[in-house]
């Protein structure tokens, strides 16, 4: 079913629709999940297994489900805070509950219209485009079944929304007040690597590419002039003296996945610190998940378990800041997110940044044509 690029037009809202990535919630599901996500990919059956192995040491399950269900009660509150009743519904990519049940059910519920929140940010394929697919996939799946799916609408990117940004910067406070050499301490900030021809390519070809690596540096250093980092005399993270400057945003990435003859961003969280510490910074690190929206397998093991072990190694105190889907902050944002939808405002409210945000769209268009390599 094809859709429209309409994104400026005021939308009237019978429902929500959270739509996420999914993650499975017992050992026998990890395998298949994995499957699920690496679909037509080519990854060996035992590069799966060792993947596994992280759900399995993390409990057999990912939180991610658990997770978005608390965001999702969040949102809930907020708005019968504003007076709105609308129901939302819950659907993921990978796992269950699937978007084309989830859709499926909204239709035989009578629903019309709808707002569909995509637990991402970000522009780019996976972050973006891929939902937009999730969408017309799960429309079409409805249709085959003989209902009429009801029109969605995916609200924005939000990588610099206010909201956002402040909860990440009180986050990021925070932990850095938990470190005994607080005032010493440098920020750094980390997101889910892509390949390099995935991000140059992600966004409207006319933009010049790189929007989701552009976006990720824009929310770091908003958040960064949000904190306390952004106050006084602060560090030089590369050679570990004081400065009267502001501290640099310092990105990096986690999570590669994929042959190593294919170039991803770069440098990864753990070769990051090494690199520090060879050049003599031994100075306590904030860790900010800038890239998260919630303490999922990425987080709890790229960072909690194999950051901090080399930390640990190279003796340097790391602290992380919580991610912000479970705060009342970030429901307000998707509140803002879908009002400003039915008022034909597709930002919400307006972002902090310098780098725009795309993603509104209806009934699984894309953004733009051309967008994220189509």
């Amino acid at each position: 079913m094809s859709g429209t690029h309409d994104n400026t037009a005021p939308t009237d809202a019978d429902a929500l629709l959270l739509l996420s990535f999914g993650g499975p919630e017992q050992e026998a599901d990890v395998i298949p999940f994995l499957e699920n996500v690496t679909k037509g990919r080519g990854i060996p059956r035992e590069r799966l297994k060792d993947v596994g192995e992280h759900y399995y040491a993390l409990g057999g399950r990912s939180p991610l489900n658990d997770l978005n269900r608390e965001m999702i009660a969040g949102i809930r509150a907020e708005l019968d805070s504003r007076g709105s009743g609308i129901p939302i519904y819950f659907g993921n990519r990978n796992w269950h509950p699937f978007v084309e049940d989830a859709v499926e059910t909204m239709a035989r519920d009578g629903v019309r219209s709808a707002v569909v929140f995509a637990t991402s940010a970000w522009g780019g394929y996976s972050g973006c485009r891929q939902y937009h697919e999730d969408i017309a996939r799960a429309r079409q799946a409805v249709v085959d079944a003989g209902l009429t799916p009801p029109r969605l609408r995916r609200l924005p990117q939000f990588h610099d929304h206010p909201l956002f940004i402040d909860a990440f910067a009180r986050a990021v406070d925070t932990a850095r007040a938990t470190l005994d050499e607080a005032e010493r301490a440098d920020l750094v900030f980390t997101a889910h690597s892509i390949p390099l021809r995935a991000d140059a390519e992600a966004g409207p070809p006319e933009l010049g590419g790189h929007l989701y690596s552009r976006q990720v540096r824009d929310s770091a250093e908003l958040i960064r002039d949000r904190s306390s980092f952004g106050e006084g005399t602060v560090s030089s993270a590369s050679s570990g003296s004081s400065v009267s400057s502001v501290v640099e945003a310092d990105v990096v990435w986690q999570s590669r996945s994929g042959p190593p003859s294919v170039p991803w961003l770069e440098p990864d969280i753990c070769d990051h610190l090494r690199a520090r510490v060879d050049r003599g910074n031994t100075r306590p690190v904030v860790l900010c998940p800038v890239g998260f929206l919630s303490d999922h397998v990425e987080v709890l093991w790229d960072l909690d378990t194999e950051a901090s072990e080399t930390a640990e190694e190279l003796g340097i105190d790391l602290v992380r800041a919580t991610t912000p889907g479970s705060t009342s902050d970030f429901a307000a944002m998707v509140v803002d997110l879908v009002q400003g939808a039915t008022r034909g405002e597709p930002g919400g409210g307006g972002g902090l940044g310098r780098v725009p945000n795309f993603g509104s769209a209806v009934d699984g268009a894309f953004c733009a044509v051309g967008c994220c390599g189509g």
